[in-house]
């Protein structure tokens, strides 16, 4: 691996950051991501510009990889063909949304309801809408004796998913569906322990207005909610009564102006516990609700 100074380093970023100043957020994503350059690393550099830095790429690669991202709008998740997201590192491409952080918040609402009842996993559970399969990978890591399944459309998004699971161990403990949304899951209807979910919900003219780095790479399937943002989630809840065991849970992740129209929809399939669920920044961005007959 080339061997640097942190005065050759900074250099070379300040040159970058004349392409796009008001980057340096994902410069820095790519010196860490690519270059395996942590960012206390890139600090202690700044002290101590003298000292040789280790880097995992050339300069001339990364840089090159930096002009693509902002010549092309190429988000740099594809470029690396890779993303952190909780404790995973996932393999991404055009095929599948680009994990969110907020939607780690999805998966911790799930941990949550398990860990009150006293539960080691809640199963059978049913990912919808799978993409990169990082839902359903962390919440099979945290439950090691669940079994899971996950749905999507597209099979293009399955088969990455699926590599995604076996990197991370847990391919033996997730099933895969090719299907709309909750539709392959009636095999076991009245059985499923959780739903969950992060579908589009994107109104269609408000993709249309996407900055062109989201709106002309990631798959407009997997952002396109229809007319009202809504398609998905009126599919999903429509069949959520039939599927779900007495007791089970439905989570959704919905956009951030959502929330009430979502909780009506809940309502409207007579489920209970009917909540919602805020992001990191306050805003409702969840919503959850327990189908009824447990005690």
């Amino acid at each position: 691996m080339p061997i640097i100074s942190g005065e050759e380093l900074h250099i070379w970023r300040r040159d970058q950051l004349q392409i796009n100043p008001g980057a340096a957020a994902g410069l820095d994503w790519l010196l860490g991501m690519e270059g395996k350059v942590p960012w206390r690393a890139l600090q202690a550099s700044r002290l101590h510009p003298e000292q040789p830095l280790t880097i995992a790429q050339p300069l001339q690669l990364l840089a090159n990889l930096w002009q693509e991202h902002i010549e092309k709008q190429v988000p740099l998740q594809y470029l690396v063909g890779r993303c952190p997201w909780r404790d995973l590192e996932l393999q991404v491409d055009e095929s599948v949304l680009i994990p969110r952080q907020e939607t780690e918040l999805l998966v911790e609402l799930a941990l949550c309801v398990a860990s009150e009842l006293g539960e080691p996993g809640l199963t059978p559970w049913a990912d919808l809408g799978c993409g990169s399969g990082c839902i359903a990978i962390a919440l099979a890591r945290a439950w090691p004796q669940s079994q899971g399944w996950a749905v999507d459309i597209s099979a293009s998004a399955l088969k990455l998913a699926s590599l995604n699971a076996r990197i991370h161990g847990v391919a033996k403990s997730i099933n895969w569906l090719q299907g709309n949304w909750a539709e392959p899951l009636q095999f076991q209807a009245g059985k499923w322990q959780l739903l969950i979910s992060n579908p589009p919900y994107i109104p269609s003219a408000v993709v249309n207005q996407l900055e062109p780095l989201v709106r002309n790479n990631e798959p407009r399937l997997a952002l396109d909610g229809g007319d009202d943002g809504l398609d998905s989630i009126k599919s999903i809840c429509a069949l959520a009564p039939m599927l779900l065991a007495p007791g089970g849970w439905l989570m959704l992740e919905h956009h951030h102006d959502q929330s009430e129209a979502v909780l009506e929809l809940l309502r409207h399939a007579e489920l209970e516990l009917i909540e919602a669920k805020s992001d990191l920044e306050g805003t409702l961005r969840f919503a959850i609700a327990r189908a009824r007959g447990r005690n």
